[in-house]
């Protein structure tokens, strides 16, 4: 009994690929697909990192082919390629930068820096090539939490080159200060600074240039929003209302803004006791979930409250790298892959394939 191209795709068109929710046909992430006799062969190419779950999928999609009477083999190969994906209207995209996500809380002390090193980090796991701007001049932490330290050089005395940490590239207004110096600065110079660090960075083909704000919404913020092409945000919050309540208007500030909400992470969700095992919700249950059933926004996941979290990334190991087969590593790198899928849904930019067209008198 000879097998079809037909029938493959209508198998394919039966399996929902776990991380995005939708079949491999209609993501049209299924190419190639030859059949010879009872062998197939098959590309498929995906619009997020995984190269955590690759050999899983691998196996479903397999798995799924051999369902189809006469089929003796299936083989599929598994890559991915990630795009740049439109952003705010008039904001051009920065070069040697496909996608900008914006970590993001209206509170501080919710555990965004944590949160934005450790996802930047899962994506970099996940086979992305990934930057970090420490957008927080006035208290930056990401020099500390990746464990870079020195200054950046300039090869051409114009840029920066990026300093690299566990594999990503990073840029600090941390790396060009003492750490004791305080920033007194007023707002414009904040902004200039945060602009000149984006802008005057080399960065090298970067997938991700996860960007840790400094809390609230403020000039920076609004800078971010307006000048720089973010593609989509991210908001941090802990379960407690008042954090809820300056996360709610963080996410507010984004979607007024036209940058795209691509979900809400609960920090501190649990505290385990290391004594006695015993859990506590120590500041409230189920708050980020219900701001994302009232907003119509995706809750990403919930980190417990943990003392490893916090000594490693004090120590300049983050979770991630720090303990990879860890729960906590595992919530982080799950939470990567929903933003990395949340990106790939959005609206692609085409700019790149037109050519500019300059007008000049002759």
């Amino acid at each position: 009994m000879s097998v079809s191209e037909q029938q493959v795709q209508a198998a394919l068109k039966e399996l929902v690929d776990p991380n995005t929710q939708k079949d491999f046909i209609s993501t049209k992430s299924a190419k190639n697909i030859k059949v010879d006799g009872g062998k197939v062969t098959l590309d498929v190419v995906l619009p997020y990192p995984a190269k955590m779950v690759m050999n899983e999928i691998k196996a479903l999609i397999e798995d799924q082919i051999k369902t189809v009477a006469g089929v003796e083999s299936a083989t599929a190969n598994i890559s991915w390629k990630i795009v740049a994906h439109s952003v705010q209207r008039g904001v051009k995209l920065i070069p040697g930068v496909k996608n900008i996500i914006a970590v993001a809380s209206g509170k501080g002390g919710v555990g965004k820096s944590t949160t934005a090193v450790n996802l930047a980090l899962a994506l970099a796991a996940e086979g992305a090539s990934v930057g970090m701007l420490d957008a927080d001049i006035y208290g930056p932490s990401q020099p500390t939490m990746l464990g870079i330290v020195g200054r950046p050089v300039s090869d051409d005395g114009q840029s920066l080159e990026p300093m690299i940490g566990h594999g990503i590239q990073a840029m600090s207004i941390g790396f060009l200060i003492d750490v004791d110096t305080p920033m007194v600065w007023r707002g414009p110079m904040v902004t200039q600074a945060l602009e000149q660090l984006l802008n005057q960075t080399k960065w090298k083909d970067l997938d991700y240039l996860v960007v840790d704000l400094p809390p609230g919404t403020g000039d920076i913020q609004l800078t971010l929003a307006q000048r720089v092409p973010v593609t989509g945000a991210v908001i941090v919050t802990t379960p407690q209302d008042i954090a809820l309540i300056d996360a709610r208007k963080g996410l507010k500030m984004f979607e007024k803004v036209g940058v795209p909400i691509l979900g809400v992470v609960e920090n501190m969700s649990l505290h385990i006791c290391s004594k006695c095992g015993n859990e506590e919700p120590i500041f409230g249950t189920g708050g980020g979930q219900k701001m994302c059933n009232d907003y119509g926004v995706e809750f990403l996941g919930g980190l417990p409250l943990d003392m490893r979290i916090r000594e490693e990334t004090d120590a300049g190991k983050p979770t991630v790298v720090a303990e990879p087969e860890s729960r906590i590593a595992e919530i982080y790198r799950a939470i990567a892959r929903r933003v990395a899928v949340k990106v790939g849904d959005l609206a692609v930019d085409h700019s790149a394939k037109f050519p500019s067209i300059v007008i000049q008198n002759t």
